[in-house]
């Protein structure tokens, strides 16, 4: 059973808040920065590999781009986590926004395929990669640098706040992404306007890193810094050599994650739209709903972390995601009217997803926390993100409800992960243990 929260009555000073709120908006520009991409992706498809190609090889193209910029994320995330532990986590939370920002600028000026032939996707190809380095740093330093500035009994809280700035960072994109389309004409996207998004997104990360300049390094780490205990190896080694079951624990709450917003989040749309036969507009208003009460679930369930514990809070979480992830998909069954509020419902519910990085950060010590954080979460996002949407497109083919079947079996083993293993008791001052 996981540890219950610190029973001392410890509060959020002015300087905390605006740590939360900083590392928030910067998280969430950030993943805006990596996620614009597939909302434009058939117009990049287009415009950045020969006109004469048939278009299943475009989607093919265009998505293995997308797909590089995941494949990136664990080397990224890994040699930026090695840095974190040993130099300071303030300079890796600086470093993965810029590394966002400058790729994302660069697409938005980029010349297409017509003006530089094939060394236009190669440059693409390159850009992607850069984003995927900087995003798989991101998430994991971000949850580690909340978790570590806050009281200990308000790891939740940090931690759901943070998790709420990432998703509202997919929000933000659908919303731009709509306008775009909205204000300009099909043939205006392609000759033009797709670049805005990209642009805008480049001034977001510059604007975002320059938040960041007023952070401060996390007290724990500086207490470990003071203290001589940093790790004098590679912290990921000591972390997979002495925190097996805690990196086994992290990826099966990864996965967990990766079947909520992949498939209830992601996928939806598109799946209702080919299985259900519902307007594209009326997914995309169903979309940005589920959007936007998942930031708000992440939000609450933090603060529920805080006050219940992991148990309580994941158990109802969960078993309410697995209702409601049904009642969505049997409900447009029954009446189509419906998929906008039921998918708003299914979307809070995927707020229970904050779970997964208040029980990551205590799973580890602080020396190697970092480290074992974003091995965990990028090893397993990279795989399991991967097979997701491969799994269920092939379960379709027998069952309609296949989408919320994988989230039943997933999360109830996810479940079953955070709620048994033991984790790491924080301290403001920087101390842990085991508990």
């Amino acid at each position: 059973m996981t540890e219950r929260p610190a029973a001392d009555a410890q509060t959020l000073t002015r300087k905390d808040a605006r740590t939360l709120g900083l590392a928030a908006l910067g998280g969430a520009l950030e993943f805006y920065d990596f996620i614009i991409f597939v909302f434009f992706a058939a117009v990049i498809g287009k415009l950045f590999f020969p006109a004469n190609s048939p278009d299943w090889l475009l989607q093919i193209q265009t998505f293995g781009l997308f797909a590089a910029g995941y494949l990136a994320r664990p080397l990224g995330g890994i040699i930026m986590a090695h840095f974190g532990d040993k130099s300071g986590r303030k300079r890796m939370f600086t470093l993965s926004v810029f590394l966002m920002a400058l790729p994302t600028l660069a697409i938005g000026l980029m010349p297409t395929y017509e003006s530089i032939g094939y060394a236009a996707p190669i440059l693409l190809l390159l850009m992607r990669m850069l984003q995927g380095a900087a995003i798989g740093g991101e998430a994991p330093g971000a949850w580690v640098f909340v978790a570590e500035h806050v009281p200990a009994n308000r790891v939740g809280l940090a931690t759901g706040m943070l998790t709420g700035g990432l998703t509202g960072g997919i929000l933000i994109g659908s919303l731009i992404a709509t306008a775009v389309n909205v204000i300009w004409t099909p043939d205006e996207v392609l000759a033009h306007a797709w670049r805005y998004p990209f642009l805008i997104g480049g001034v977001f990360g510059f604007v975002a890193m320059y938040l960041r300049r007023w952070l401060h390094e996390t007290p724990v780490f500086e207490k470990m810094r003071a203290a001589r205990s940093l790790e004098e190896g590679l912290p990921l080694k000591q972390a997979l050599k002495g925190h097996l079951g805690s990196v086994a624990v992290s990826m099966i709450a990864t996965w967990m994650l990766t079947a909520a917003i992949v498939v209830v989040i992601l996928m939806t749309p598109t799946l209702m739209q080919k299985v259900y036969h519902i307007p594209a507009s009326t997914t995309l208003m169903g979309s940005v709903a589920a959007t936007l009460t998942l930031t708000i679930g992440a939000i609450w369930c933090g603060d529920l972390l805080d006050r219940f514990g992991t148990a309580k809070v994941a158990t109802v979480g969960m078993l309410g995601l697995i209702v409601t992830t049904y009642a969505l998909y049997i409900g447009v069954v029954a009446n189509p009217g419906l998929l906008v509020a039921l998918h708003a419902l299914a979307g809070a519910f995927v707020g229970v997803i904050t779970v997964v990085p208040y029980v990551m950060v205590r799973a580890f010590p602080p020396a190697t926390r970092f480290s074992g954080v974003s091995f965990s979460y990028n090893v397993a996002y990279a795989i399991f993100g991967g097979i997701t949407p491969l799994l269920v497109a092939s379960m379709l083919a027998f069952d309609k409800l296949a989408p919320a079947h994988y989230v039943a079996v997933v999360t109830l083993i996810g479940l079953v992960g955070v709620t048994w293993r033991r984790g790491v008791k924080f301290s403001r001052a920087g101390e842990a243990e085991a508990v």
